[in-house]
């Protein structure tokens, strides 16, 4: 049946005066399209570069931009920098960006990486006032070398301190008020953890980064934090809302996490990218298994630790967990 397009709008207008709700947007919210992306879900990305590092230590802000520009790309398939952040990013979303500064400046989320990202994503049209740089605990993320900025029309960065949710949410085994940064500041997550070790669940990596977004991670720490992380990152704030995984490796720590230990860091001069928050974790995992071959340390496994959280969450339909069947490319 053919319906003019005259009587199809007068149709809608109908629809709209005898229901006040009704708007002809919710059918056609532009803002909920997303564009078509090439069929990356299960790459991992991982850019290295030895120069990174300054003879005293210090990140070359240059370098680390051309890195990071260069894994969204190869990441997304597309040819510049702007086509593949905007391919994962409108300039309408709210964008969190949660990193992990419980290590101090010593073996936390480098502020320098986070501020890359937003910089990027800041030239690409999304405007600064709709990116926050957070985590749990304002005083941390001064602490790793964060401006702390709560209001403007910049880029804000700041903790969730003890502003959670009023009621806890449940997700499978686990019951917590979650980070209102988190449920009403943002529709969208880049999570920037640290390649680590931690000394219960293995790793501490990107599934682990977002204990830093309830308000009672303490609870979860039993059988190696299984099957907590992978329940927690189901919930719909994290799953629903998670975009891209940038794990920090620019320092990265196989052994002693999650607190530093200067004789288990190394620099690893590298950032890890992905779409797929499990692959992400288990590509940062083998990395962090080899150097504690290098150092002589006993496989994760052997010491009884191995994160089976990753494999859990495969199991929950978060990511890949199969080696073989990720895309890895080296730059």
């Amino acid at each position: 049946m053919s319906i003019k397009r005259r009587d199809f709008l007068k149709y809608i207008g109908g629809l709209t005066a005898s229901a006040p709700w009704f708007s002809a947007f919710s059918l056609f919210d532009v803002q909920s399209v997303k564009k078509p992306l090439p069929n990356t879900s299960h790459r991992v990305v991982i850019n290295r570069n030895p120069e990174i590092f300054s003879a005293s230590g210090s990140i070359s802000p240059a370098i680390l931009d051309r890195m990071l520009s260069d894994c969204i790309r190869r990441l997304t398939g597309h040819q510049t920098s702007k086509a593949a952040w905007l391919s994962l990013f409108a300039p309408a979303d709210r964008i969190g960006i949660k990193v992990n500064s419980l290590g101090g400046r010593n073996i936390s989320t480098h502020h320098e990486l986070a501020y890359a990202v937003a910089h990027q994503l800041t030239a690409c049209g999304i405007p600064a006032r709709n990116i926050i740089i957070w985590d749990r605990l304002t005083r941390e993320l001064s602490k790793a070398g964060y401006t702390i900025t709560k209001q403007g029309s910049f880029v804000r960065c700041f903790g969730t301190d003890n502003d959670y949710e009023f009621r806890p949410e449940i997700s499978g085994s686990i019951g917590s008020c979650f980070s209102k940064i988190l449920t009403r500041k943002c529709n969208a997550i880049i999570s920037i953890p640290v390649l680590k070790d931690h000394d219960l669940a293995g790793v501490s990596l990107n599934l682990k980064n977002f204990y830093g977004a309830i308000h009672n991670p303490n609870k979860y720490h039993d059988n190696g934090c299984d099957p907590f992380i992978a329940d927690l990152n189901t919930h719909a704030h994290i799953k629903n809302k998670m975009r891209l995984v940038i794990i920090d490796a620019l320092t990265a720590q196989c052994h002693g996490g999650p607190a530093f230990r200067p004789q288990w860091s190394w620099p690893y001069g590298g950032i890890i990218a992905s779409r797929d928050p499990v692959a992400a974790d288990l590509v940062g995992t083998r990395i962090l298994e080899k150097q504690r071959r290098f150092k002589g340390l006993p496989t994760l496994q052997k010491e009884g630790r191995y994160p089976k959280h990753i494999h859990t969450a495969a199991q929950q339909g978060l990511g890949i967990a199969d080696i073989d069947k990720i895309e890895k490319i080296f730059i």
